[in-house]
């Protein structure tokens, strides 16, 4: 019998009625295994993936290779982003035996849970110098069945291989300015000055390299960090990779030059590149990246919000293409005879001008991708809007991609802190609320009574599984900018409870940093990785939110902490600079200080209050830490002490234990945080 039917991941309930007696990740499954004395198929994958998709349609939908399964196998099927721990150790022995990874990921393993065979995706019959599934299914069999101890003797070596590699950790001193420069050569090295981005494709949005670029430049001055981040994201912003119509960033573009994405939208890459667009337009005023941000911040209230108030994990790359077929990008994509279709000649001439759709198409079968290709030419403003709104209309009419409702914790505790940050910048009162709407779910349904989040839930029933580091660091980060944005310190409170867990539960003697708590589910390893992929690390993420929590607060264990899981950032950061930027980012708040500001004030709508809690949020200084309240409510530590100057409201600055004079002048308080 298939056991998906009851589980919360949407992922595997698109799997429930499947013919193949799916199991999810448990002890049963491994326990039936044992006592039928089978090998077990571990599939790995996630909603949006599109080969996902394609191997389910073609092998397990299918009857009869369902029937195999059945009889030779204990099928067990993980969504990689509910179990993140689980893929991550797999992934690991797949990519030291392959050379490369994937998703689905495909692994058979002992009742033991040691891997033995691996792969990604398997077609149905032979292709390409790839076996068929089929195929491989029978080979598998052949070797439980016929050589188990070759099987038993492979699958101990993996497993001791793994247990024997070690992070080139690089102790426990944080970077300084020897790394950082060699950091920023390197990325000089690996940009790309035509396209913007850094390397070949496909290519991926650099989210936590520009967020370091940025803070580089705020902290030395220096102009090709500046020059590197604005480029990229005009690049992005006017490619295929961003929507033109709705906002918001597909995963990646398949090709160098930002045109053509694989065209799922993930919650992570938006709320990471939400925040360094409002961080961009910070620091330069570009009336681009003020835009980009207000849409993308929309862009995930609008079609990320769930009925509970948190923020859905994706929306899958294939929609219907009106033909009954299942088609990548087709949502998305125009031809001129449908934009004449809904604009009509003159305004789809000027349309397939604007955005770049030709008669060739920039994609498939004469589609184009909706892009901004004339970076010179001027159009008028309001006729460009008329059209943009139209063409969005008549999209909302087409088959919708469908949408992962899982509620993440740790993405959520991004968007949190980018709809926070952006509310602040833009006066969007709207996007701070649903940023604490986020806070508050997470709080209710995913905090347990001892403050241990879950890593997901769904439809506002909690799933079964324990969060991971990077749940427990982001939603801090997110709880942390929520605190700066409101004044609330209850936010402060919540993200001390989450960290003081990191501390307990998380690191070891070295101050090096684990992917899973001490007390979680035992694998055959103990995940542990610093490097930042799609999203910071859990160790980059922890190392920041330690380190502004002990800003806020004047914690010394959590500095301590933070300082230490900062020593794989002078290891990495010069030699692979683009996979560690968030700890780069970090290292650069942890080089500026960082920053302390409490602005206090008679109350909170006063004008002058208002002017410098502005003021401060604004502040380009790496990673500073804001705290806003009335003079003597005490609700934050920071104002602790402060009191107001001749009645007024006042701004007091420190760093590194050493405090400016406290000003009333909002331009006074300005300089301060934007000298180098």
């Amino acid at each position: 019998m298939n056991r998906l039917a009851d589980e919360t991941s949407p992922y595997l309930l698109q799997h429930a009625d499947n013919p193949v007696d799916w199991w999810p990740w448990s002890a049963e499954a491994f326990e039936e295994a044992r006592r039928t004395d089978r090998p077990v198929l571990l599939s790995v994958g996630y909603s949006s993936c599109h080969w996902c998709h394609v191997m389910a349609h073609e092998s397990f939908e299918d009857r009869a290779t369902a029937d195999y399964l059945n009889e030779h196998f204990v099928s067990v099927k993980v969504d990689r982003e509910e179990r993140p721990d689980v893929d991550a150790v797999y992934m690991e022995a797949v990519q030291a035996a392959t050379g490369q990874g994937g998703w689905p990921m495909t692994v058979f393993l002992t009742p033991d849970a040691e891997p033995f065979y691996f792969g990604t995706y398997f077609p149905p019959a032979p292709r390409h110098g790839m076996p068929s599934f089929r195929q491989v299914l029978e080979g598998v069999r052949g070797a439980w069945t016929e050589r188990r101890d070759e099987v038993a003797e492979v699958a101990g070596k993996i497993v001791r291989d793994l247990s024997q590699r070690e992070i080139d950790y690089g102790g426990t001193e944080a970077p300084g300015e020897e790394e950082l420069a060699a950091a920023l050569l390197g990325l000089t090295r690996e940009y790309d000055p035509q396209r913007g981005g850094f390397g070949g494709a496909p290519k991926f949005p650099p989210s936590m390299v520009i967020e370091f670029l940025l803070r580089h430049h705020a902290r030395t001055g220096a102009e090709g960090a500046l020059q590197m981040a604005q480029d990229t994201c005009e690049r992005m912003a006017r490619g295929g990779l961003y929507d033109q119509l709705g906002g918001g960033f597909s995963r990646y573009s398949v090709d160098r030059d930002w045109t053509v994405p694989h065209f799922e939208k993930m919650l992570y890459d938006n709320a990471l590149l939400c925040r360094v667009y409002a961080h961009l337009w910070r620091a330069t005023g570009s009336a681009r990246a003020r835009q980009v941000a207000l849409e993308t911040a929309d862009f995930m209230v609008r079609e990320l919000r769930t009925a509970q108030g948190g923020f859905a994990s994706a929306l899958d790359a294939d929609s219907d293409d009106g033909s009954g077929g299942h088609v990548e990008g087709a949502y998305y994509v125009w031809t001129p005879g449908q934009l004449r279709e809904v604009l009509g000649e003159e305004d789809a001439a000027l349309a397939a001008q604007y955005f770049g759709v030709t008669e060739e198409g920039t994609f498939e079968e004469g589609q184009s991708v909706l892009q901004l290709p004339q970076s010179d030419a001027v159009f008028d403003a309001g006729r460009i809007e008329s059209v943009r709104s139209r063409l969005l209309a008549a999209r909302g009419g087409r088959p919708a991609p469908g949408r992962d409702d899982k509620v993440v914790a740790g993405w959520n505790g991004l968007a949190i802190a980018a709809l926070a940050e952006t509310g602040a910048y833009f006066d969007r009162p709207d996007l701070v609320e649903a940023a604490v709407g986020a806070a508050d779910l997470l709080v209710r349904l995913h905090l347990d009574e001892q403050a241990r989040p879950a890593r997901t839930s769904k439809d506002g029933r909690v799933g079964p599984n324990a969060g991971v580091l990077e749940d427990y660091a982001n939603v801090a980060e997110g709880f942390l900018a929520l605190a700066s944005v409101t004044g609330e310190g209850v936010w402060l409170e919540f993200a001390g409870l989450l960290l003081d867990h990191v501390l307990a539960g998380f690191t070891d003697a070295s101050g090096a940093l684990y992917d899973t708590a001490a007390d979680a589910e035992r694998l055959i390893r103990r995940p542990q990785d610093p490097t930042d992929n799609a999203t910071p690390s859990g160790w980059t993420a922890a190392a920041g939110a330690l380190l502004s929590y002990a800003a806020q607060t004047g914690a010394e264990p959590h500095r301590a902490a933070a300082e230490r899981a900062l020593g794989v950032v002078k290891a990495l950061g010069p030699r692979v600079p683009r996979f560690i930027g968030w700890g780069l980012a970090v290292a650069e708040a942890y080089l500026d200080g960082p920053r302390e500001v409490a602005v206090v004030g008679p109350s909170l709508t006063d004008e002058e209050t208002a002017a410098l809690r502005r003021t401060a949020l604004l502040g380009t200084a790496p990673g500073a830490v804001v705290a806003v309240g009335v003079a003597g409510a005490g609700e934050l530590p920071l104002l602790a002490g402060r009191p107001l100057i001749d009645g007024r409201a006042a701004a007091y600055v420190c760093r590194n234990f050493t405090c400016d004079a406290p000003t009333t002048d909002p331009e006074r308080l300005r300089t301060a945080l934007n000298r180098h």
